[in-house]
């Protein structure tokens, strides 16, 4: 399968036509960025971690009736997806108070929540991506109530499923960011799950394992990226 146009290019990633009008092929950059691109830099092998990483939990959820994009690791920094119409509302699953969820509400951080939160928020970078309700997508025509209940659903599926995968490896999932899109009719899970898109916390130590330490300059950010690779390829 090869590259043909460039279709479009993100801050964590390129995504190529092929000569498959069903397919598409995802690269993944070393380019980090944080706060709504304000802050830039790169990470080491960044690219080919979260390729690996993402392929591995993608074929997971696969495996446990989740329906996604991916179709196939090509190298290691090309995945083979399905082309996706993307729904331009991301879906935010919180276990653990921690970033903006101790910012805006006054959690503690660390605060192990009762039940899962499940935020929506506009896809849209220039806008800072905004906090919203379903009453907000479906009039800005973004998508429908059944879609967006939809969303909810299978993301509280994937949470329960992603958790007990990554207690298994002595991580803690804190929160994290999901994107989905439509495809023949079905609504698919798109994008990446990696360290870019969720919070790890060591079971044992609480140490963070995730962009955050690019976030605020805690250092060892490609050490944490590498043993989060390490602890998910694990059999």
């Amino acid at each position: 399968m090869n590259k043909t146009t460039l279709l479009h290019e993100g801050k964590a990633k390129k995504v190529f036509l092929t000569d498959n009008s069903d397919l598409v092929i995802q690269e993944f950059k070393d380019d980090a960025t944080a706060f709504n691109n304000k802050k830039k830099g790169s990470i080491g092998n960044k690219g080919v971690m979260n390729n690996a990483i993402s392929c591995k939990l993608f074929t997971y959820l696969e495996e446990n009736g989740i329906s996604t994009h991916f179709v196939e690791k090509l190298s290691d920094r090309d995945m083979l997806c399905r082309f996706l119409e993307i729904i331009m509302v991301e879906v935010v699953v919180r276990n653990v108070a921690a970033g903006s969820l101790v910012r805006r509400y006054g959690f503690k951080e660390g605060t192990v929540l009762d039940e899962p939160i499940i935020e929506l928020y506009l896809k849209d970078d220039d806008l800072d991506d905004p906090l919203m309700n379903e009453s907000h997508a479906v009039a800005l025509g973004l998508a429908s109530l059944e879609e967006l209940d939809q969303l909810k659903e299978q993301a509280a599926k994937i949470n329960t499923l992603l958790r007990a995968f990554f207690a298994e490896r002595q991580l803690n999932l804190v929160d994290f960011k999901l994107e989905f899109g439509r495809h023949k009719g079905a609504v698919l899970l798109g994008d990446e799950i990696s360290p870019d898109t969720c919070r790890f916390w060591d079971l044992e130590t609480g140490e963070k394992m995730d962009k955050d330490r690019f976030r605020f300059d805690m250092g060892g950010v490609e050490d944490a990226y590498t043993e989060v690779e390490r602890r998910v390829l694990q059999d």
